[in-house]
C-alpha cells in the first residue's frame, strides 16, 4: 500500500517531482548530495510547507484536507539539528508527549530508552549539558516514544561518531520493523542506504534520478 503519494509536485526552483510513492512498512532512503531536494521532500511530508503546486497524499487523502496538528501527530520529523528543551532529561524526552496529548511515560520506561540508546545519563540531568551527539540521541528517544505511524528522518546520526552511527541506524531500523511502522530517511552516504533500505529512492537537482 501506497502511504504516501507526491504528483505533479513543484516547490520553488528546488523540486519537480511528476510522481513518487512510498510504501507502507518499509524502510526508505531518499539519497543524493546536500541541496538536492531531500529535506524539502521531507518537510512536504510532514506538511511544514506546502507545494507551488501539485498533491501530496497521505493514505490516498490530499494533505491540504487534513489538520497540520494532527497529521504531525502520525507523521513525525526529527530534524539534522534536534531541539533541545530546557530542564531535564526526564522534561525533554516527555515534552512531546505533552504537546500530543498523550500520557507521560514512567521513569523506568524513560530508563529504557535512554539505555536502548546507549545514552548513559540520569533522568534528572540538564539537558543542555548534553554533547551534540548525546543532544541528538535524546532527541531520538523523544520521537520513538510518541509510537507514531511514520518516521522521518533527516540525517539522524549526523551529530555522532562512525561507531555509534550504525549503532544508532541499527536500532532504528529494527525499531521500525518490530513494531511494523513506516520510516523514511534522509541520507548522502550510499553505503547507508543500501545496507538499511528496503527502497532507495536518489534525488539531484530537485529531480527523482
Amino acid at each position: 500500500m501506497k502511504i504516501f503519494e507526491l504528483k505533479d509536485i513543484k516547490f520553488k526552483s528546488i523540486l519537480d517531482v511528476p510522481y513518487l510513492s512510498f510504501d507502507e512498512g518499509k524502510v526508505t532512503t531518499l539519497l543524493g548530495k546536500s541541496g538536492g531536494g531531500k529535506t524539502t521532500i521531507l518537510r512536504l511530508l510532514n506538511k511544514m510547507i506546502s507545494p507551488c503546486s501539485g498533491q501530496v497524499l497521505y493514505n490516498g487523502t490530499d494533505l491540504e484536507s487534513l489538520n497540520s496538528v494532527n497529521h504531525r501527530r502520525n507523521v513525525v520529523m526529527l530534524s539534522q539539528n534536534p531541539i533541545i528543551f530546557q530542564g531535564n532529561i526526564r522534561d525533554n524526552l516527555n515534552t512531546a508527549l505533552k504537546f500530543q496529548e498523550k500520557p507521560e511515560k514512567s521513569d523506568d520506561e524513560l530508563k529504557d530508552v535512554l539505555d536502548r540508546l546507549e545514552l548513559t545519563k540520569g533522568l534528572d540531568e540538564n539537558a543542555y549539558k548534553l554533547s551534540g551527539g548525546e543532544k541528538q540521541r535524546l532527541a531520538l528517544g523523544r520521537i520513538l516514544l510518541l509510537d507514531s505511524e511514520v518516521y522521518l528522518f533527516d540525517e539522524p546520526s549526523s551529530a555522532l561518531d562512525d561507531h555509534t552511527e550504525e549503532f544508532i541506524i541499527d536500532m532504528l531500523v529494527k525499531h521500525v520493523k518490530t513494531t511494523k511502522k513506516t520510516a523514511i530517511m534522509v541520507t548522502h552516504s550510499r553505503t547507508m542506504a543500501n545496507k538499511y533500505s528496503d527502497v532507495t529512492i536518489g534525488i539531484a537537482g530537485g529531480h527523482i534520478t
